[in-house]
């Protein structure tokens, strides 16, 4: 499951369509925009712009090569929000399952490391004072 959406991400009806009987793992990321940056500015939300055909093109081809290297991985979902996404509200979410537990969790943690430094999506920080373009790399 690859998909770029507009509206609040259903994190466990996504859970559901990953089930699978062979699989003991199911492991997850949710992305959340959280309230504060480190430098202590309050964020009111975040702000994602991208340019969806070369984004989904490159979440299928982080999705392949997760399948290269984690060859026991059965099911891969990564589902990323674009527009506004207020606090506490998530922004992406990445699942996958296995037959066990370790590939799942590092198959996820993998899938967030490229997402974040390989797909042309852009993120505004919206403050109440103000507001900032991000890199997308931490």
């Amino acid at each position: 499951i690859i998909e770029i959406v507009l509206d609040c991400i259903d994190h466990c009806a996504l859970m559901q369509r990953m089930r699978d009987d062979g699989a003991g793992a199911l492991s997850s990321f949710l992305g959340t925009t959280r309230n504060t940056f480190t430098d202590g500015k309050q964020v009111q939300m975040l702000s994602y712009e991208a340019y969806i055909p070369m984004a989904v093109k490159q979440m299928q081809s982080i999705a392949a090569k997760t399948r290269a290297m984690y060859t026991s991985i059965m099911h891969i979902a990564i589902v990323h929000r674009i527009g506004q996404v207020p606090v506490g509200q998530a922004s992406i979410v990445v699942i996958a399952s296995s037959p066990h537990r370790r590939d799942a969790i590092e198959a996820v943690a993998w899938i967030m490391d490229e997402v974040k430094a390989t797909v042309p999506i852009w993120k505004m920080e919206i403050y109440t004072d103000g507001s900032m373009w991000k890199e997308n790399a931490e």
